[in-house]
């Protein structure tokens, strides 16, 4: 079973919180060190059980870490990944959970001192809530967790935090940097927007007559806008040809709507329904 002595979390939020109960839980790290900006932010993270100790000191933090994860928000990785670096082990390992991977990939990769490395990882699990508060030992269990590794990656690298994942409950799977994003903008970035373009359009005088379909359709607008605007950004041309797939589909089904058109607009709905219910509950 993976172990690790002393794991080290930087940004304990849902996914760092949930990170670090899962390690306590399971038993697979001795020490779990929650880093973070804010003191009341890692106060709840020790309340709930999700680390062992807290610090805002980055430096002293992960002194002792045999692996930092970093799950701060996308456009902070880069920095903070480097702050790890210049503070860490020796040869230390470093990951991140962000939610994009090219740019963070290319800043990073085969660049860090002292013999560090960084592998990218991006867990396909969450919800539209925020804070440690929140966090699930089993938030990780039988979900995706995407690995990234480039030509520099070393072979045990890419073992260990497959073993690492895989003790948390997930299914790891690899991609390069580059199909994840072009991925990830069209199964999770557009969707997002779909769904935030959606419930801006609600006019509020009917909020009332809104029911389960709205409310399902719509639950990821209620995600961190601060999060979602660097996600989408950073992501920015996968972002664009995903909603450009987008708005022709909406397109046709304008188009058949205006033209009358029974059996367009029902071969539309068919091909949803049929993509749809292949994705399963």
């Amino acid at each position: 079973m993976w172990h690790c002595k002393t794991v080290a979390i930087v940004g304990v939020g849902l996914i760092g919180g949930s990170i670090g109960m899962a390690l306590r839980q399971r038993g697979l790290a001795d020490v779990v060190v929650g880093i973070g900006r804010r003191s009341a932010a890692l106060r709840t993270a020790r309340r709930v059980g999700a680390v062992t100790t807290t610090t805002v000191d980055l430096a002293k933090g992960v002194a002792s870490a045999d692996l930092t994860v970093v799950c701060t928000p996308v456009h902070r990785i880069v920095d903070r990944v480097r702050l790890v670096a210049a503070h860490c082990p020796e040869g230390a390992l470093i990951t991140d959970a962000g939610s994009t991977k090219q740019a963070i990939v290319e800043a990073l990769d085969g660049s860090l001192p002292r013999g560090c490395r960084f592998l990218g990882s991006h867990p396909l699990a969450g919800s539209e809530k925020t804070g440690a508060v929140h966090a699930s030992a089993d938030l990780f269990e039988g979900r995706i967790v995407v690995l990234t590794p480039t030509k520099n990656t070393h072979a045990e690298d890419y073992d260990r935090l497959e073993a690492f994942w895989s003790a948390l409950g997930s299914v790891v799977i690899q991609m390069s940097p580059e199909e994840h994003d072009r991925a990830l903008a069209v199964t999770s970035h557009v969707p997002h927007l779909a769904a935030a373009a959606l419930a801006a359009s609600l006019p509020e005088n009917w909020f009332r007559l809104t029911g389960t379909g709205v409310l399902d359709t719509t639950r990821i607008a209620s995600g961190d806008p601060d999060l979602w605007t660097q996600i989408f950004l950073q992501n920015r041309d996968n972002v664009l040809a995903g909603l450009s797939r987008c708005e022709r589909e909406l397109g046709a089904l304008r188009a058949a709507i205006e033209n009358r058109d029974e059996e367009r607009l029902r071969n539309l709905l068919a091909m949803a329904k049929k993509n749809r219910d292949a994705l399963g509950s």
